[in-house]
């Protein structure tokens, strides 16, 4: 059974009920510049959970997982490369927040929102349609500069189409990788085969 189809308002943790009222953990790494990010990735993931008509408590995940997903981005790396489980430690320090604070939520947080966060920058081919989700929504939220015409056309589009969406996105941010020099993770190449196949 998927957590969505679970997924009751008694099942949610404190802290993930707090998260979707936009209040952050007291362990939180977040200035106010990333606290507007936050709060934009929240909304998108807001207006996607009700265009698709999800159930309050599941709508309750999705807000929480846009809040929670950088609550320890601007902690130092140095701080955080020890936290995190050991396939994640060569990761360069700006990609260490996601796995860290899945890390900081186990046990507070059911199995599919710890890999949306966990994973959110790296994306994963275990993504249920969540973890998708934040993947798109903190690429594409508003406030980026990024191509802004192309992803304002990407937001239009969802969440109706969100597979479409998922592989121009992958396909865009790999594309970026690899033109930098950069290896892909293992992790990324996986996500990239999935919707390629799709």
């Amino acid at each position: 059974m998927s957590a969505a189809a679970s997924t009751s308002e008694r099942s949610l943790s404190p802290v993930v009920r707090a998260a979707a009222r936009g209040e952050l953990p007291e362990w939180a790494r977040a200035s106010e510049k990333r606290r507007a990010h936050i709060g934009r990735v929240a909304a998108l993931l807001d207006e996607w959970a009700r265009a698709l008509g999800l159930s309050e408590p599941e709508r309750t995940r999705w807000v929480a997982a846009g809040w929670l997903h950088d609550v320890l981005r601007e902690a130092p790396p140095d701080e955080l490369r020890p936290r995190v489980p050991p396939e994640f430690r060569d990761l360069p320090g700006k990609l260490l927040h996601g796995p860290a604070a899945a890390e900081r939520l186990a046990g507070q947080a059911d199995p599919e929102l710890l890999d949306a966060i966990r994973y959110h920058t790296l994306g994963s081919a275990r993504f249920g349609r969540l973890g998708r989700a934040l993947y798109l929504a903190d690429f594409l939220e508003p406030g980026r500069r990024y191509e802004a015409e192309w992803t304002a056309a990407l937001r239009a589009r969802m969440p109706h189409d969100m597979d479409a969406v998922m592989r121009e996105v992958v396909d865009a941010r790999v594309r970026h990788v690899t033109e930098s020099g950069s290896t892909l993770h293992p992790q990324t190449r996986a996500l990239h085969e999935q919707v390629k196949g799709a």
